[in-house]
């Protein structure tokens, strides 16, 4: 059984200050890492940067930066830096966002997501590594290499939750780092990816595979149900589809369906999950009392090296505090 946890955010989670305090609570409570948001709100970097210079413990990743939002050449400078910064603790996450950011925030188009992200984490390891820059668009360019040490030691964390994208992190990555994988198909799904890695590449170093449930604490478990629904909800209904298509394909085709019929203007605050669909949050979620979701994170403990709970948007911090009470790593 695990004991190691950690912490996630929503990138809906735009209140800086909020962050940076359940940064430093997390490391207080033996949280082993903490993963900073961004999506269209706040730049992680700085807030990476702001957390590190408080802390001295807890690993922080950037949780997780679009490969279409920054360059490979700026990826593996944000890398260094952050490395430095952080003092060793610092772990890049990667991954392919989706069609409504690339196209909608970041003005490029969505195509091959999948050969996209290969693509980019192969550039930013190769520049961390100290060679110089793959260039694709400019050949005719002299290729730089990163005017700092190479720092070929700093962890790169891949997002992936489609078949293209995970066998990217089985092959390319360090860590795999899913949001909203079914509790009874973690497991699984990350030992398919374990031996997969093996196949491929048998001397290579394990896969670290940090996931968890969306988790809330209340006094009243009928609140704390509420605010976890809306959580999963809006996930399941807004969110361009790939969170649905992928709780779907895990054997919960049915119960989104009921999700996205019951939503059709999601809010993250206000979104339902009627009573049809009541298996998938059993399966996406933890909540109730202390007691209840410290009981409940058990079952999740051989699903994952590292049980990450997501705490969803714009609580308030008591419930903050009681959750990260509540799902802390046993001492």
């Amino acid at each position: 059984m695990t004991s190691r946890r950690g912490v996630a955010l929503t990138p809906m989670e735009t209140r800086r200050e909020v962050i940076v305090a359940a940064a430093v609570l997390a490391e207080e409570l033996g949280y082993e890492s903490f993963a900073v948001p961004e999506g269209w709100g706040l730049d992680s970097t700085p807030i990476v940067t702001e957390i590190a210079l408080r802390t001295t413990r807890i690993q922080l990743t950037s949780a997780i930066l679009s490969v279409w939002g920054r360059t490979p050449a700026t990826l593996a400078m944000t890398a260094v830096a952050l490395q430095q910064v952080c003092a060793g603790r610092y772990v890049l996450g990667l991954g392919a966002s989706t069609r409504a950011l690339a196209e909608g925030f970041h003005d490029t188009p969505f195509a091959r997501p999948a050969g996209k992200l290969r693509e980019v984490v192969a550039q930013v390891r190769a520049l961390l590594t100290g060679q110089p820059a793959q260039l694709r668009h400019v050949p005719g360019a002299r290729p730089l290499r990163l005017g700092q040490l190479p720092a070929p030691e700093v962890p790169i964390w891949i997002a992936a939750l489609g078949p293209r994208t995970t066998r990217v992190a089985a092959e390319l990555g360090d860590g795999w780092i899913p949001a909203l994988v079914a509790r009874d198909r973690l497991a699984s799904w990350a030992s398919e990816l374990v031996r997969l890695r093996e196949t491929m590449d048998p001397g290579r170093k394990a896969l670290t595979v940090a996931a968890g449930p969306i988790a809330v604490v209340d006094e009243d478990p009928g609140a704390a149900r509420d605010v976890a629904a809306a959580c999963t909800a809006w996930y399941l209904s807004a969110m361009g589809g790939v969170y649905a298509r992928s709780v779907a394909e895990q054997g919960y085709a049915a119960e989104v369906s009921a999700i996205v019929a019951a939503n059709p203007r999601p809010s993250p605050r206000r979104a339902t999950v009627p009573p049809a669909a009541e298996p998938v949050l059993d399966q996406l979620a933890v909540y109730g009392t202390g007691a209840q979701v410290s009981d409940q994170l058990k079952r999740w403990d051989q699903a994952a090296d590292i049980v990450t709970i997501l705490l969803p948007p714009g609580i308030p911090w008591p419930s903050i505090e009681a959750t990260l009470l509540a799902a802390a790593p046993l001492r």
